[in-house]
C-alpha cells in the first residue's frame, strides 16, 4: 500500500530533506552559542521552527529559479547548496565567507547557486524579485523567482507595488510569506486589518493558497504545484506557509510578549520530529540512521565553527573592493 510520504518522492529524496532540516537546525543552535561567546556581532536573526519552509519549498524549485529572501536566512542559503563553513564564516566577518566577510548574517549572496541575496530592509526584496523575473521573461528563460518574506513586510508599500507589478506585467514571481504571526514583538492581527494573509492578493487578481508550513511535505507540495504554474502561466502565485520561531525575534528578543502555553503548542508541532516519526511508521529509515543523521550534522557544524575560528580576517584594503563608486 502506498504510504504518504512514498507517494510524492522516492526514499532516498525524503531521507535527504529530514538531513536539510536537522543541518538547518543544529547550524542555528550553533550560531546562538557563537554569538553568546561574542564571536557573531550585531543582529542575528535564528530560522529554529521554519526548516520545514525552507527544505520543502527549496525541494519544490528548479536549480536554474532564484531565490530571494529576508534576513532570516541562514537555513536557506545552505538549503540552496552554499556551504556551511563559508556562510559560518561569513557571520563572524571572515575573508573566507560566502560575501568575503562584508555581508553577515542578514546579506548572504551567491549568485553561483542563484541565491539573490538575504535583505535586512523589510521587504526590500519584492522589487528585486519583481526585476529578476522581468528579465527571465525577457530574455524567454524557463525560470521563476521565488520571494520569501515575513508577514511582518506585508504591510509595506513595496509588497503592495510588487505585487501590482507582477500581475501587471505578468511576471514569473512565486511569492512565499512565511507567516510566523509576530513582526519583531507584533501579533499579525495587531498589525494587519486582514491577518489572513493569503487573502490579501485578491486585490491584484493574484491566485493564492495557504498550507501548513510545518510540515515539510505540504509546503514541498505546495511550492511545487505554485511553481509549475507560474511556470506555465506567465503569472504570479502566491503562498502563505503558517509556521513558527522558536526563538525571539534575534538574539536581543527574550520574546516575553509570547504565552508559555502558544509556545508549548507550536513547540509540539516541531516539524523535525513530526517528519522523523513518519520515516519511521512508514519503513523509510531507521531509529539508528535518523541519529547518525543527527551526529553529522552536528560533525558539519562544528567543522564549520572550526573553519569561522581559524579563517582570516579581511584585509584592510578589502574595503575599497566589490563597490559600485
Amino acid at each position: 500500500m502506498e504510504t504518504r510520504l512514498r507517494a510524492v518522492m522516492p526514499d532516498r529524496e525524503l531521507v535527504r530533506l529530514y538531513e536539510q532540516m536537522v543541518l538547518s537546525r543544529e547550524f542555528e543552535e550553533s550560531c546562538a552559542e557563537q554569538y553568546t561567546k561574542g564571536h557573531i556581532t550585531g543582529f542575528l536573526h535564528l530560522y529554529s521552527g521554519q526548516e520545514a519552509v525552507a527544505v520543502g519549498a527549496t525541494a519544490g524549485l528548479h536549480k536554474d529559479d532564484y531565490i530571494l529572501s529576508a534576513y532570516r536566512e541562514h537555513a536557506q542559503a545552505i538549503v540552496r547548496g552554499a556551504e556551511p563553513k563559508r556562510v559560518m564564516a561569513e557571520l563572524f566577518g571572515k575573508a573566507t565567507g560566502i560575501c568575503k566577510g562584508k555581508g553577515g548574517s542578514m546579506h548572504l549572496f551567491d549568485p553561483g547557486l542563484n541565491f539573490m541575496g538575504g535583505y535586512a530592509i523589510v521587504g526590500g526584496q519584492f522589487p528585486v524579485a519583481c526585476g529578476l523575473a522581468f528579465s527571465a521573461k525577457y530574455r524567454g528563460e524557463d525560470r521563476i523567482a521565488a520571494c520569501f518574506f515575513g508577514d511582518g513586510a506585508v504591510n509595506q508599500g513595496t509588497f503592495h507595488e510588487s505585487l501590482n507589478w507582477a500581475r501587471l506585467w505578468e511576471l514569473p514571481v512565486l511569492f512565499v510569506c512565511e507567516n510566523n504571526f509576530y513582526g519583531i514583538g507584533t501579533e499579525v492581527h495587531r498589525s494587519s486589518a486582514m491577518a489572513s494573509i493569503h487573502r490579501r492578493t485578491c486585490g491584484y487578481d493574484i491566485q493564492s493558497e495557504k498550507v501548513d508550513g510545518m510540515d515539510v511535505i505540504a509546503v514541498y507540495k505546495a511550492v511545487k504545484y505554485g511553481a509549475e504554474k507560474v511556470r506555465d502561466t506567465g503569472r504570479p502565485y502566491f503562498i502563505e506557509a503558517t509556521t513558527y520561531r522558536f526563538r525571539g525575534h534575534s538574539m536581543a528578543d527574550p520574546a516575553k510578549y509570547r504565552s508559555a502555553a502558544e509556545h508549548e503548542v507550536w513547540k509540539s508541532r516541531d516539524p523535525i520530529p513530526a517528519f522523523a516519526k513518519e520515516l519511521l511508521a512508514e519503513g523509510i529509515a531507521t531509529q539508528p540512521q535518523l541519529d547518525a543523521i543527527l551526529e553529522a550534522a552536528r560533525a558539519t557544524v562544528q567543522e564549520a565553527v572550526q573553519f569561522a575560528e581559524t579563517s582570516p580576517w579581511p584585509d584592510a584594503n578589502a574595503i575599497w573592493e566589490d563597490i559600485y563608486v
